[in-house]
C-alpha cells in the first residue's frame, strides 16, 4: 500500500470483463476496482459476492485496485 492510498472493504457486485469489477464499499459507495498486478499474474478469479479490500486514491475516489 502506498502512503497515498486509502484502503477499505468491499464486495463484488459485478465483474465487467478486462478486469474491472463494480465493488459495493462498506460505507454505501459503489467504485470500479482493478485487480492488483499480483493477482492478474496469477490468474486468480475473483466472484460476485466476494468480499476484497479496495485501495482507493485520495485524488479519485471512483475508482480503485482490488486486493483479496
Amino acid at each position: 500500500m502506498r502512503e497515498d492510498e486509502i484502503e477499505t472493504l468491499g464486495t463484488v457486485t459485478i465483474d465487467q470483463g478486462r478486469g474491472l469489477y463494480k465493488v459495493a464499499l462498506d460505507n454505501g459507495s459503489e467504485v470500479l476496482a482493478r485487480l492488483c498486478g499480483k493477482m492478474q499474474m496469477r490468474h486468480i478469479r475473483v466472484l460476485p459476492e466476494d468480499r476484497v479490500t479496495v485501495a482507493l486514491s485520495q485524488y479519485d475516489l471512483s475508482r480503485g485496485r482490488g486486493h483479496r
